[in-house]
C-alpha cells in the first residue's frame, strides 16, 4: 500500500510536490538520471531508454528513445546522464562499448545525435562537465577513459588508468579541471584533464573493486567511494595524501553512493547484490543508517536526488522493473528497532554502559562521559534540530573506569608472546607453560598445567632440586624415592602386589608416613587428620603432597646414599596386638624385600613379632605401578575448560586445546571449540599480535577456523604490457608472448622472488628494488610514479 504523506518544496521559483510512489517499467533498469528542472526522469537498461515526467500523484511516459525496427546493441544501456545545463542533452553508455549522446530537440522520432567507438569494451559510465556543455567523459572495462568534445568527431585526449577496469567517473563540482575515477583493483585516481600522460594522485582505497565514487556538493575536497568490501568511505582530498575521514560499513557490496543535498554528513547507496534496500547514512554515525526504504524487491540500480538543493526526494530504479520516487518523510527509522542500552569493557578493563536518559537521569552523582575516545554506536550527543531522527535513540553514557595500573593486561601479552604450544613432547609443553604461568603470578594456571603433566605423561625422574620434601619441615635429611614403614605399623598383605589388599580385615586402615611431625592420611575419609600441615592438593595412590613435593614412586631410582630417618616409635598407633610367634625380622626382611614374595606369604610374614632393636623397614619397590588411563580424566578436563572460558581466560582454554590436540577435542563439542578460537584470535588481534594470532590460527583443531588465514589469498596477476589476465601455466604472456616478470632494474626475466608496485604495476627482484628505493623514490621504469617498499 502506498503511503499517501504528501511535501512540497519551495526551489527559488519552482514549486517540487509529491508523494511515495511508483510505476512498473517495461523491463529492468540499469540507471536513471534527473533534468535540470527535476520535472523529468530518464530510464535506461538492456531492454528499456525511457523518459517520465514526475507529476504529483504518479509518473507519466512521455517519450520512447528505442526507435526503429531492428534492435540495436547501441541501445543497450549501461549507464545514462541528463546535462543539468542543457535540458535537452543526454548521454548513453552502451554494452557493446559505444558512447551516444541524445538531442530530445530534434524533430523526428530518432533522438540520437552522435556515436564515439573508440572503446573496445562496455562502457561503465558518462558524465558530463558541470559547466562545459561539450565535455563528456566516459570510463569503460578496456581500462581507459575518454574526454569527447560534441562538438567533434572523436575524442580529444584518452587516459590510461594502467588498470584492468574503469568502474566509475566523476566531475569535480568545484575544481574545473580535476575529475576521479575507480578501478577493480582497488585504487583511485584524480585526474587533470589537461594532462592525460599522468595522474594527479592515486591511493588504494578499498580491499576490493572501487564500483561508485561522488563529490560533495558543499565541501571541496570531500569524495565518497563505494566498493565489494561493503564499505562507503569518505576522503578529504585537499591534503598531502588523501585522508579517510569517515566509514561506513554496510551489509553487501556498494553499488551507487551519493550525496545528500543540503545535508553534509548524510549519503544514500544502494547494493549491487543481495540486499535490495536503499540506504541513507549519517557518517558521523556509520553502524546504524538514518533512514531505509524497502519498496523495491529486488537490486536497486540506480539512485538520483530529485534536485540538487532539495533533500526530501529520492528517485530509484531497479531490476524489479520499477521506477520509485521515495519521500524521505516516509522512510522506516531502522534506529527506532535499535536496542539503546549496551554494555561493553574496554581493552584495559574499562566498563562502558548505555541506557535511555529517563532510566538514568534521576539518578546523581553520575557524570556522562566525556572523553576523548572512539564512541559507542549509541552516543550522547548535542542535537541538531534539522536532522529527522535526531533524538529517536538518544543514550546516556556512563563509563567506569580501572584504576591506574590495577587492570592491566600485560600478563596477557606476555603469556601469549611465551607460551609454547607445538614443537616439543608433551610434557615439556606443559613444564614450560607452568614456568612461564608461575613467574607472572597467575599460580592457578600453573598448577593446572602441572596437573595435566601428571595426567597426560608418563612418570619420570622428577630432579632432585625441585623435590624440596624432608622427613619433617626443619630435617636436614631428604627422603628417598621409597617408603619407610614401622614393622609394627605395617598393614597385612603388603607384598609384591601392586596394589594393598583392602580385603582382609575389615577394621583396618592403610596409613603412609609424610612427615615427622606425626602427620597421618588416612585413606579411609581422604582426609587429613588434625595437626597435618601438608594440603591435600594432589592425589597420587594413596600419597598427598604439595605440587613440588611429590613423588613418583620409582624402584629403579631410589638413593641409596640418602639417609634414612627412623620416626619416633610412639607416634604410630598399634593395628593389632602383637603375637609372639617365630620368624624373625631378618627372614621378614628377606621376604618383604623380595619382588618374588606372593601376596599369602606377606600376610603371614606381616603378623611375626618384631625385634624392639629392629623397628624399620625400607620397601624401595612402588606401591603403585599402574596408573589410570588419561580418559578417565577426561571429564574433569573438559569441566576446567569450561570453569577457565567462563571465567574469561579463553587463554588458557585455547592453549590446551592446542597442546592436548585430540586427547581433548572430542570431549568438546565443535561449535564450542570455534566460539573460544574465535574470541581468542579477536584478542590477540585487538593487541596487534599478529604472529601469535595466525600461529593459533594454525594450530587450531577447528576446521572453520584452521581456514582462516586460507581466505583472500588469491593472487590474480595481469600482463605488465597487455594488462590482460596471465594464465597459471606460466610467466608468458598467451596475448602478446611477452614475459610479465621483468626486472625493472636489471631487465632479466625474475625466477624468484618478485614483488612490484601495486600503484604502478612495475618491479623486479627484491634487492635490485630495495638498493634502488634506497638512492630514488622514482620508479626505476621510468614511468615517474612515486614507489614505496615497506
Amino acid at each position: 500500500m502506498e503511503k499517501m504523506s504528501r511535501v512540497t518544496t519551495a526551489l527559488g521559483g519552482s514549486v517540487l510536490t509529491g508523494r511515495t510512489m511508483h510505476c512498473h517499467l517495461d523491463a529492468p533498469a540499469n540507471a536513471i538520471s534527473v533534468c535540470r528542472d527535476a520535472a523529468q526522469v530518464v530510464v535506461a537498461g538492456r531492454s528499456i531508454f525511457k523518459i517520465y515526467a514526475i507529476e504529483e500523484e504518479q509518473f507519466v511516459e512521455k517519450l520512447n528513445l528505442r526507435v526503429g525496427r531492428k534492435p540495436s546493441l547501441n541501445l543497450s544501456c549501461a549507464d545514462v546522464v541528463w546535462h543539468q545545463m542543457d535540458e535537452n542533452l543526454l548521454a548513453t553508455a552502451a554494452t557493446n562499448g559505444v558512447v551516444v549522446t541524445w538531442n530530445l530537440g530534434r524533430p523526428s522520432r530518432n533522438k540520437q545525435d552522435q556515436l564515439f567507438t573508440e572503446h573496445k569494451r562496455t562502457v561503465n559510465k558518462v558524465c558530463f562537465h558541470p559547466t562545459e556543455a561539450h565535455v563528456l567523459l566516459s570510463g569503460s572495462q578496456d581500462g581507459f577513459m575518454k574526454c569527447f568534445d560534441l562538438r567533434r568527431k572523436d575524442s580529444v585526449s584518452t587516459f590510461s588508468g594502467q588498470s584492468e577496469s574503469v568502474r566509475d567517473v566523476q566531475f569535480s563540482i568545484r575544481d574545473y579541471f580535476t575529475f576521479a575515477s575507480t578501478f577493480e583493483n582497488g585504487n583511485v585516481q584524480l585526474w587533470d584533464i589537461r594532462r592525460p600522460d599522468r595522474c594527479e594522485r592515486m591511493f588504494t582505497a578499498h580491499n576490493g573493486p572501487v564500483f561508485c565514487c561522488d563529490w560533495h556538493p558543499e565541501d571541496r575536497g570531500w569524495l565518497a567511494t563505494g566498493g565489494r568490501d561493503k564499505m562507503v568511505k569518505v576522503w578529504d582530498m585537499t591534503t598531502h595524501r588523501a585522508k579517510e575521514m569517515h566509514c561506513v560499513q554496510t551489509i553487501a557490496s556498494v553499488a551507487r553512493v551519493k550525496w545528500r543535498p543540503e545535508c553534509r554528513h548524510h549519503l544514500a547507496t544502494c547494493s549491487m547484490m543481495v540486499d535490495h534496500n536503499i540506504y541513507v547514512w549519517d557518517v558521523r554515525r556509520p553502524f546504524v543508517p538514518a533512514a531505509m526504504f524497502e519498496e523495491h524487491r529486488d537490486v536497486t540500480t540506480g539512485i538520483a536526488w530529485r534536485h540538487p538543493h532539495d533533500p526530501s526526494f529520492l528517485l530509484s530504479g531497479s531490476k524489479d522493473s520499477s521506477l520509485c520516487q521515495h519521500l524521505f518523510r516516509d522512510a522506516s527509522q531502522p534506529v527506532e528497532r535499535a536496542n539503546p542500552e549496551g554494555l561493553c569493557y574496554g581493552l584495559f578493563g574499562d566498563l562502558a554502559f548505555a541506557a535511555k536518559e529517563s532510566l538514568v537521569a534521576a539518578e546523581s552523582g553520575r557524570k556522562p562521559y566525556t572523553g576523548d575516545r572512539r564512541h559507542p554506536i549509541f552516543f550522547k550527543r548535542k542535537l541538531d534540530p534539522a536532522e529527522p531522527f535526531a533524538g529517536l535513540a538518544s543514550s546516556a553514557l556512563s563509563v567506569f573506569e580501572t584504576e591506574p595500573g590495577g587492570g592491566g593486561m600485560r600478563w596477557f601479552v606476555d603469556t601469549a608472546e611465551r607460551y609454547a604450544l607445538a614443537g616439543r613432547p608433551l610434557a615439556e609443553l606443559c613444564d614450560h607453560n607452568a614456568k612461564v604461568a608461575r613467574e607472572l603470578g597467575r599460580n592457578q594456571v600453573a598448577q593446572t598445567w602441572t596437573m595435566l603433566r601428571i595426567i597426560y605423561c608418563s612418570p619420570g625422574l622428577v630432579p632432585t632440586a625441585n623435590l624440596n620434601h624432608s622427613v619433617g619441615k626443619g630435617g636436614s635429611c631428604g627422603l628417598p624415592l621409597m617408603n619407610s614403614f614401622n614393622l609394627k605399623d605395617m598393614a597385612p598383605g603388603l607384598g609384591s602386589e601392586t596394589r594393598l589388599d583392602r580385603s582382609k580385615g575389615d577394621a583396618r586402615s592403610d596409613t603412609v608416613l609424610l612427615d615427622s611431625s606425626a602427620t597421618l592420611i588416612t585413606n579411609e575419609d581422604n582426609e587429613e587428620t588434625e595437626g597435618s600441615d601438608v594440603p591435600a592438593d594432589y592425589l597420587l595412590g594413596d600419597v598427598e603432597g604439595e605440587e613440588d613435593e611429590l613423588y613418583l614412586l620409582d624402584p629403579e631410582h631410589a638413593h641409596p646414599e640418602d639417609p634414612e630417618c627412623v620416626l619416633p616409635q610412639e607416634a604410630f598407633p598399634l593395628r593389632h596386638e602383637i603375637v609372639d610367634t617365630p620368624p624373625g625380622p631378618e627372614h621378614l626382611q628377606d621376604k618383604a624385600d623380595s619382588p618374588h614374595v606372593s601376596g599369602s606369604e606377606a600376610d603371614v610374614a606381616s603378623l611375626a613379632p618384631v625385634d624392639s632393636s629392629f623397628s624399620l623397614l625400607s620397601v624401595s619397590h612402588a606401591l603403585y605401578d599402574s596408573r589410570l588411563p588419561p580418559d578417565f580424566f577426561g571429564v574433569l578436563v573438559r569441566d576446567m575448560l569450561h570453569f577457565y572460558a567462563e571465567q574469561g581466560d579463553v587463554q588458557m582454554a585455547v592453549s590446551v586445546l592446542i597442546v592436548l590436540g585430540e586427547r581433548v577435542r572430542k570431549d568438546i563439542d565443535e561449535q564450542t571449540q570455534e566460539h573460544w578460537y574465535t574470541s581468542y584470535i579477536d584478542l590477540l588481534q585487538r593487541f596487534r599480535l599478529w604472529n601469535v594470532s595466525n600461529e593459533v590460527v594454525k594450530l587450531s583443531t577447528s576446521r572453520a577456523v584452521s581456514c582462516l588465514n586460507q581466505a583472500s589469498t588469491t593472487l590474480h596477476v595481469n600482463c605488465s604490457h597487455c594488462k590482460r589476465p596471465m594464465s597459471s601455466r606460466g610467466w608468458v604472456c598467451d596475448r602478446c608472448h611477452r614475459c610479465a616478470s621483468m626486472c625493472a632494474v636489471c631487465h632479466h626475466v625474475v625466477k624468484g622472488l618478485f614483488v612490484w608496485c601495486q600503484g604502478c604495476s612495475h618491479g623486479g627482484h627484491l634487492q635490485h628494488i630495495m638498493k634502488w628505493l634506497e638512492g630514488s623514490s622514482h620508479c626505476p621504469a621510468g614511468c615517474g610514479h612515486l614507489c614505496e617498499y615497506s
